[in-house]
Parts: C-alpha cells; structure tokens; sequence
C-alpha cells in the first residue's frame, strides 16, 4: 500500500522496518513514490509499510483470483486443449478481445507470446498460459506506480468519474487507509447539488473520524477552496475533494470541473497534487473511453478501477497499459476494487493482477 517515514518518529515500535533513508527537508510526511511530473517525492529506502495494508494483504489474493474470474474464465478455457497452432491463437485472440483488452493490446500481446513459446520452446499449452501470464505481467508493469503523499502540505487530491463508479466509496476506504497511516485527512463534499452525496461522504468521514467541509446547495469550486484553505490552517496532512459525477460528455459540467481544478490551484500553489479517476470495471472499453476524455480536460495522475469482480471485461487494463505506452505518458492504476469491504480495495501489483487473471 502506501509507505510513510516520519521526519522526527515517534519512540521506536516493536516491530521496526527497515531504515530509511534521509530526505532533504522533508514536510511532515514524505511518501517514497513519485506521483507523476512535475512533482517528485525524495527517494528513500526500504520505509515502512502500512499497518493495515500489511494485515489484509496477505488474503487479497485469493479474493483477486475470486473477483477475476469472470474475466480470467474465457481466456483459461483456450488452454485446455493438446496442441499449440494457429487455432489457439486465434481463439486466444477472440478471448483477449471478449474480456475488452482492445485491438492495440490484443495485438501487441499475441506478438510477444509468440515470441516468447519460440524462445522457450514451449510445446505444451499450460507452459503458454504460463508465458501469457508473463506476458500481461510485463504489459502491466507500467501502470504499477503508488501514491505519493506527504510531498506537499497538504497534498490535495481531487478525485472525479461518472456517477456510479463508486466515486465516494473509494474516497471513504482511501480515507481510511491514509488515516491509518497517522495521516490528518479532511474530507471536501464538493458535490454539493446532490444530498445522498453529501450524507455519504459525512457517513465515511464519521466513519474514519475524520473531518468534512460541506454546504448545502453551495458553489463546488467554493466548498472546496474553503476545504483547502481549512486543511492548510488546520495543519492536515492530505485534502481530498470528492466531485459530481458526470459524463465526459456533458460539457458544461466538465467545464465545472476545469474551475474546480483552477480553484483549486488559487487555494494553493501546485495543487490539485493528484487528479484520481474512478472507473467501473464493468464498462470496459467505455472505460478507456473515460480515461482519455478526463485527462485531456485534467491531466489525471492516477486511477481507481472498481467493480472488477463483477464483469467480465477486467482486460480494459491492458487497453489503458498500451494506450499510455504507445502515447509515452501513462496514467497508472494505484487501486483495483473488488468487493464492498474496506479491504477489498488494495493498490495494484501488475504480477497479482496477471497471475490471478491466469490462475
């Protein structure tokens, strides 16, 4: 999950990770990844892990392989048969293509498995399936990349993505596990026309026990100056705003979030630090679809991609891998959700994803 070192930590803690390593004039807290440019958080080693992340991660696995498997089901039953030909490609093909990897993706992962069987000389079909596995793994790799926090203070996170997704009920587990990291979260209801939005995320911010800036029928650009204002003066550590979900479509309203972004940075300098997406796994290739339109109105720095155990269209992620590498900038994926418990939303490891795809 997240990893945090403390520029003045506090008594040492029975069980004590690895040193870290110095960073030149740390904030309050400093992550150890690098968000996307221009922001750069300083390199430190081996840092601690987060408690919670620690605790349930260990039986994450099992729920991936779980939640995959509508996805992962199509492309497993090319490997049942005896022989390796061109008919297994071409079904592998049709599969990749059902679970919406997309042409680019598809064709690009056909051609490296190829590659890799005449390398390995592989002659029987679950040594494929093992080189696929590899394959998508090495696809992925790209989009893995964690959330850094603690670079400024606060680090202001605005998160955005069409209604349904489960915009508010990432912002809710996310909070969560910043909150278990000691960090001071303060919530910015900025979806102000809609009430069920606002009394669910002061439903998670009693939840965490953490703080909430909301006004009833207020101007969103408003409530989450207000928010950003209040979380420098009250020495938080991280601001997150959640928004109104809307179609990418709907111009008007985009251009709503454009202020939100430019009011955001009058707060203060450099923010929003992090522009997260929420998409449903369900929608597939629309999904990619999302990714484009929102970053080239925001410039996203990173993804959430919910509801994956519940579609059968999980490969979008190899979509979204390609079309950031072919553009030579990718927006990576910090979590996959699979499931409505707070620990059922965990940072994305392109090896789990692939392996648990294939398993």
């Amino acid at each position: 999950m997240f990893s945090f070192f403390k520029k003045k930590p506090p008594t040492p803690e029975p069980a004590a990770p690895a040193p870290v390593a110095p960073a030149a004039s740390a904030p309050k807290e400093v992550a150890t990844a690098v968000a996307t440019p221009p922001q750069v958080a300083p390199a430190v080693a081996a840092p601690p892990a987060l408690p919670v992340a620690a605790a349930t991660r260990a039986g994450w696995f099992d729920r991936l392989k779980l939640g995959l498997r509508k996805t992962g089901s199509g492309i497993s039953q090319v490997f049942t048969g005896t022989r390796i030909d061109e008919a297994l490609y071409e079904d592998l093909e049709a599969a990749l293509l059902q679970a919406d990897s997309g042409v680019a993706a598809t064709e690009f992962l056909l051609l490296d498995l190829k590659r890799r069987v005449k390398e390995a000389k592989a002659t029987e079909p679950a040594a494929v399936k093992a080189l696929l596995a590899a394959a998508v793994e090495d696809l992925l790799k790209p989009l893995e990349r964690p959330l850094a926090i603690g670079a400024a203070s606060p680090t202001v996170i605005m998160v955005v993505g069409v209604n349904g997704a489960g915009k508010t009920t990432s912002i809710g587990k996310l909070t969560r596990y910043l909150a278990s990291a000691d960090q001071k979260v303060l919530l910015a209801a900025a979806d102000t026309f809609r009430a069920a939005a606002r009394e669910q995320l002061a439903a998670w911010a009693d939840r965490n026990q953490v703080e909430v800036i909301s006004q009833h029928d207020g101007d969103p650009a408003a409530v989450t100056f207000d928010a950003v204002v209040a979380g420098r003066a009250r020495g938080c550590d991280v601001v997150i705003a959640d928004t109104a979900g809307r179609l990418p479509t709907q111009i008007h309203l985009m251009e709503e979030l454009k202020k939100i972004h430019r009011v955001i940075g009058k707060a203060q300098a450099g923010a929003p630090h992090e522009v997260l997406l929420v998409v449903d796994g369900n929608t597939g290739q629309n999904a990619l679809a999302q990714v484009k339109a929102f970053d080239a109105a925001l410039g996203l720095t990173g993804l959430i991609v919910t509801k994956l155990d519940g579609t059968a269209k999980g490969g979008v992620l190899a979509a979204v891998a390609r079309w950031g590498v072919e553009r030579k900038r990718v927006v990576p994926v910090y979590f996959v959700g699979i499931g409505e418990r707070v620990e059922d939303l965990q940072t994305f490891n392109a090896r789990e994803f692939a392996q648990a795809l294939l398993s």
